[in-house]
């Protein structure tokens, strides 16, 4: 699987930017260690997602582009399938739950996607997606349950190997479980003392159930302010990948979320969505105790104004 991202990365050059590594020494005071941000914030549309999009899409056949592609997502992949279908020439069609963010809608839109909305309360994303699939031919990627997304999200881990040596311990936001898996397949390779922590919201705790019991669990709708880790489960992908290659999986407050989210803000002007802001949050609310070296994934910065004020104005 390794092969695969080294293959990607070979894909996105040019094409995706490389990301910057950022440090805190308020922070390494604070936890006593050396702690590395991976900034995928700064990544194009404003989150990791961009790799895996670009890697699956680019590898299409003719006709596959032609006929286009579908995808389901409340907003990072969404943007990222559709920025990548109008540099390539692909007509992309998003389905998008109705109380998706803002600013990721308009985001998908402005890059030319068909957004079709619906209600996460009266129906399923996938069979949506499945359904205008089988009607239209599209071509199904999905935001993580896939082999070319995985190894294309993989490539920030590359990265920031590359750039800074070994690691320790290497937390990864968990959502569908794309970025941790190509993380970890990644860290596996190139720092293999590295010990590689998924982190989730305690209110969307199904992959860290699925990991500690070894059986599939599922979350529907959790009301976690980390929207880009609302998906419902690990994937038949992702799911026996985090099980190989995954040391452990940890759950954060949504208290530590927002002050990760503040932390960022305040003290290192980053601006970082709550879902990007889950390893961080993990060292402040003490569910991680830091050693050595410690690289932190930001998945993504794409937050609303009105969530961000929230957060700001919050007594946390």
């Amino acid at each position: 699987m390794f092969e695969r991202v080294q293959a990607a990365k070979e894909r996105l050059r040019g094409y995706a930017n490389v990301t910057p590594i950022m440090a805190s020494r308020t922070l390494n005071r604070m936890v006593g260690a050396e702690v590395y941000f991976k900034c995928e914030n700064f990544q194009r549309i404003g989150a990791f997602k961009f790799r895996g999009a670009f890697n699956s899409i680019s590898q299409l056949s003719k006709a596959q582009k032609e006929r286009g592609v579908i995808t389901y997502s409340s907003g990072n992949h969404a943007q990222a399938v559709a920025l990548v279908g109008q540099m390539l020439n692909v007509q992309t069609t998003i389905v998008m739950p109705n109380d998706a963010p803002t600013t990721k809608r308009a985001a998908t839109k402005e890059y030319g996607a068909t957004i079709v909305e619906y209600d996460p309360d009266k129906a399923s994303r996938e069979d949506l997606a499945k359904e205008l699939k089988a009607k239209n031919g599209y071509t199904m990627i999905p935001p993580y349950d896939h082999a070319d997304v995985i190894a294309g999200q993989g490539t920030a881990a590359m990265e920031m190997f590359e750039e800074i040596g070994h690691l320790d311990m290497l937390l990864v936001p968990c959502g569908g479980g794309g970025l941790l898996s190509g993380s970890a397949i990644s860290a596996r390779e190139m720092s293999p003392n590295c010990r590689i922590i998924g982190i989730e919201p305690e209110l969307a705790d199904d992959a860290t159930k699925s990991f500690h019991t070894k059986k599939l669990h599922t979350v529907k709708n959790p009301p976690t302010i980390a929207d880009g880790t609302r998906t419902p489960s690990l994937g038949k992908i992702t799911f026996p990948l985090v099980l190989e290659y995954v040391d452990d999986m940890k759950t954060v407050s949504e208290e530590a979320i927002i002050k990760a989210v503040k932390f960022l803000f305040y003290r290192m002007k980053l601006v970082v969505e709550p879902s990007g802001a889950l390893g961080l949050a993990a060292l402040l609310g003490r569910a991680v105790i830091p050693q050595g070296r410690v690289g932190i994934m930001i998945s993504g910065g794409n937050i609303d104004s009105s969530t961000m004020i929230t957060i700001l104005n919050s007594e946390v």
